[in-house]
């Protein structure tokens, strides 16, 4: 019996011991696990790090870490650990914070589960996603605020997630906040120092000189770079329309979006700049708020944020659009600050390029007036004293064909004055300011189509249509256009109408496709001579064809500038 007795308490001696090992190798992995998390300071490896952490300490098989969004309601960015890339891809898109997820959102308080499917809030896997049984989540505060939540599942061994496993996870949740508080403050200090950098960057370039589109194209690079974006549009209102039309683009497929006309109802840019303030999506591919515009034209890509250019003036002059990748963070409250200061700047070059275009105006202007007044007070006057003096001679000239010479030279004189009279007048007169760019009238022309069609056609537009494409050339485009959108109204019987126009370096092109019957054989081609006369007189051509999939495509080029 006393031997027995003594087995006992060594084995249970023995129980105790291994459990305060156990204890202290646990222990030992937590403060590994800790000051691993506070190493890094760049907040996406911190991230990855505390959930590689989690996985290790609790020996669970799958890992995520889910960060909540700006709303409060949804998971804005998803990081796993234990599914393969392979998985991942057949699996579909990151949960956005539903079932059980969404319990732990709803409430944050840890929650550890035996069967996460006897949950009243679970809802059923995807297909292709793995089996998963036991549950451990935990919310992470940052300040006490909720910032995510850890989610564990299936431990090894097939046991349970236990109070110790709770607990452990819930102290490294608490070394997980200060890490994700200090890597936040420290990505917003490298933030801040690049903003101010890029400021000075743009302040100098504003008074060195620099044209429009370069301190546009260098707000809209920077704007970029630092928030991380992949593409970077900057939209300008068309005078005398609802739409915007993308002057500057940046990433992505830039020949698709630039010059291209959206509307302001149903896209990001467009609310930004009714509502003067920005405006975010988690995605713009699947946000339904906006879905105005050409499909496709941001596929690939997530968040995205739209903000004005101006609004601190009470005056939006535009937009700057910034998309990140798909899967990327969503744009933070603390990103948007400094942006806005950004757009401003945006707006002031836009304002200060309008100014230097009006001085170059008035001066332009003041040296036509000193011009046509030299004519008139030196020219016009010598010519007619010269005319008065010929006229009193002739009386004194007794030969027939003098007399007739001298008075052809007066009419002659008679002529040139009227000459320089009208040359003063054309210095003196002043373009209409009120004049509408090729851009609006084009809107225009296809807006005043659409009731007739019964549908909306599609605009893009493509390159510098208001700078290069000479004023006489745009009226036979406006011109050209008007005639064959009336053509498709009248004769095409379409379903689908699409109108591109481009200026490139030398020529600009009017492409009108439809899909509906075509050019009959016998058809009248009254409109289409109009057309082709137009295309002769501006030094151009036009051609017609029939798409692959039928209808009829017009296509109407012309020379931007004289050849010869």
């Amino acid at each position: 019996m006393p031997r027995l007795r003594l087995d006992e308490l060594l084995e249970e001696l023995q129980a105790r011991i291994d459990a305060a090992r156990g204890t202290r190798d646990r222990v030992h992995s937590l403060l590994e696990a800790v000051l691993s998390v506070g190493r890094e300071l760049d907040l996406t490896q911190v991230l990855q790090r505390i959930v590689e952490a989690a996985a290790a300490l609790v020996d669970a098989r799958y890992a995520a870490l889910g960060v909540i969004g700006p709303d409060g309601r949804t998971l804005a960015q998803f990081l796993t650990v234990g599914l393969s890339a392979e998985d991942i891809a057949a699996i579909g898109p990151y949960p956005t914070g539903k079932g059980i997820l969404g319990e732990l959102i709803r409430h944050p308080e840890p929650l550890r589960l035996p069967d996460l499917a006897a949950h009243t809030a679970s809802y059923g896997f995807p297909a292709h996603h793995p089996p998963m049984r036991t549950f451990l989540g935990v919310p992470l505060r940052v300040r006490d605020e909720v910032f995510g939540n850890l989610y564990l599942t299936d431990k090894r061994g097939g046991e349970d997630f236990d109070a110790e496993d709770e607990a452990v996870l819930s102290t490294l949740a608490v070394a997980a906040g200060v890490a994700i508080d200090n890597a936040r403050l420290y990505e917003e200090a490298r933030q801040q120092q690049a903003w101010l950098r890029a400021n000075a960057e743009i302040t100098r370039s504003l008074l060195s000189g620099s044209s429009r589109g370069e301190v546009l194209e260098l707000i809209a690079q920077r704007a970029r770079e630092i928030t991380g974006a992949e593409v970077a549009d900057l939209a300008v209102p068309l005078p005398g329309t609802d739409r915007l039309t993308v002057e500057l683009a940046l990433g992505g497929d830039t020949a698709a979006r630039r010059g291209l006309t959206v509307p302001m109802e149903g896209t990001v840019s467009g609310a930004a700049h009714a509502e003067g303030a920005p405006v975010t999506s988690p995605g713009l591919d699947a946000d339904p708020r906006f879905t105005a515009g050409p499909p496709g034209r941001f596929e690939g890509l997530g968040p995205a944020v739209a903000v004005p250019m101006g609004a601190a003036k009470g005056k939006v002059e535009g937009v700057l659009l910034l998309v990140r990748r798909a899967g990327g963070p969503t744009f933070r409250a603390d990103e948007i600050g400094p942006l806005l200061g950004f757009a401003d700047q945006a707006a002031l070059a836009l304002e200060l390029a309008e100014r230097r275009r009006d001085a170059e105006q008035l001066a332009l202007l003041e040296d036509r007036d000193r011009i046509a007044r030299d004519l008139h007070d030196l020219a016009i006057q010598r010519l007619f004293a010269t005319g008065m003096t010929l006229q009193s001679a002739v009386r004194f000239v007794d030969h027939p064909g003098a007399e007739e010479r001298v008075m052809r030279a007066v009419n002659d004189l008679d002529e040139t004055i009227k000459i320089i009279r009208t040359t003063i007048f054309g210095l003196r007169a002043r373009e209409e300011e009120t004049r509408q760019s090729l851009r609006a009238r084009t809107v225009r022309a296809v807006g005043e189509a659409q009731p007739l069609l019964g549908f909306a056609p599609r605009l893009s537009m493509e390159g510098l249509l208001d700078t290069d494409v000479p004023p006489a050339v745009a009226d036979h485009v406006v011109a050209v256009l008007t005639e064959a959108l009336s053509n498709a109204v009248r004769h095409a019987r379409a379903t689908r109408v699409q109108v591109a126009l481009k200026a490139t370096a030398t020529h600009v092109v009017v492409t009108v496709t439809d899909d509906g019957v075509g050019i009959p054989a016998d058809g009248r081609r009254s409109g289409l001579h109009n057309l082709a006369r137009r295309a002769e007189e501006a030094g151009g051509t036009l051609e017609l064809g029939t798409p692959p999939e039928g209808g009829t495509r017009l296509e109407w080029t012309a020379p931007l500038r004289a050849e010869g």
